[in-house]
């Protein structure tokens, strides 16, 4: 059974450049902003992880791992960044967070993180 993936990018060219690289070997999803990620995962949806660019209109990136990490449903689906932003230590204030990849990236990049976390995963450790 393939494992779902969840991409929340509100660049259309990102979301269909991510969708043709992963639905080889998943099953791919894709949502243009947090809010719209929300709204899959509340129609009964649960990825095997999510991959979320930051900076998008509505629900951006912070608010959409912030919501599943309070919520005791979705709290244990680890997260993949994928941003222009520099950011350091996100592990420390995000636990769901376990690869952080800039853009430009390499697609093969992203590719061999998705692969680690699903042969090796990361424990997405939760806190109170």
């Amino acid at each position: 059974m393939k494992k779902t993936i969840l991409i929340v990018d509100d660049s259309v060219h990102i979301r269909m450049l991510l969708e043709a690289m992963l639905q080889h070997k998943y099953k791919v999803y894709t949502a243009e902003d947090g809010l719209s990620a929300m709204m899959w995962l509340a129609a009964g949806n649960v990825p095997d992880i999510i991959v979320t660019d930051i900076q998008m209109p509505h629900l951006d990136g912070w608010e959409l791992i912030s919501n599943l990490h309070n919520n005791l449903l979705y709290n244990d689906i680890p997260v993949v960044v994928l941003t222009g932003v520099s950011l350091h230590n996100v592990n420390f204030v995000h636990p769901n967070v376990v690869h952080v990849i800039n853009k430009p990236f390499d697609p093969r990049d992203l590719l061999e993180k998705i692969g680690q976390q699903f042969s090796n995963p990361q424990p997405v450790s939760v806190t109170g």
